[in-house]
């Protein structure tokens, strides 16, 4: 039975059989005074451990709202490089399109000049000023 005691750590020692000396024995506090001393240490580490799985939680909560955030500005952030680079070949296209446009005006003014404006000027009887 001290076996059984000793077993559940309820402070009781198992003598040997050779002492007969009751002074050697030693007692221990009764279990239900040391649990209760024991008790704000117990309430403080598991309040301890507590905080630390909340925060923990709470840092994991973080941090994957943190990388669906990024995903999410790296995909709109894609998204955009690809509309610039949509725009810069418009704006080339566009560019193109507008020097081909300036030769051909040039072209047009001057087979005007040559085909209709200096024709004119030199088969027409000089006027004279009205004034």
């Amino acid at each position: 039975m001290l076996e059984a005691a000793l077993w559940w750590n309820c402070g009781v020692s198992k003598m040997s059989e050779n002492s007969a000396d009751m002074s050697e024995i030693v007692k221990f506090e009764p279990k239900g005074r040391s649990s209760t001393y024991n008790a704000p240490v117990e309430e403080a580490g598991h309040s301890i451990i507590a905080k630390i799985q909340k925060a923990a939680e709470l840092a994991n909560e973080n941090c994957d709202r943190a990388m669906r955030l990024a995903h999410k500005l790296a995909m709109e952030l894609r998204a955009a490089e690809d509309r610039i680079n949509q725009l810069e070949t418009a704006v080339e296209l566009f560019r193109d399109r507008a020097v081909r446009a300036e030769h051909w005006l040039q072209t047009i003014h001057k087979e005007i000049e040559e085909k209709l404006i200096a024709p004119r000027l030199a088969f027409r009887p000089e006027q004279k000023p009205l004034a």
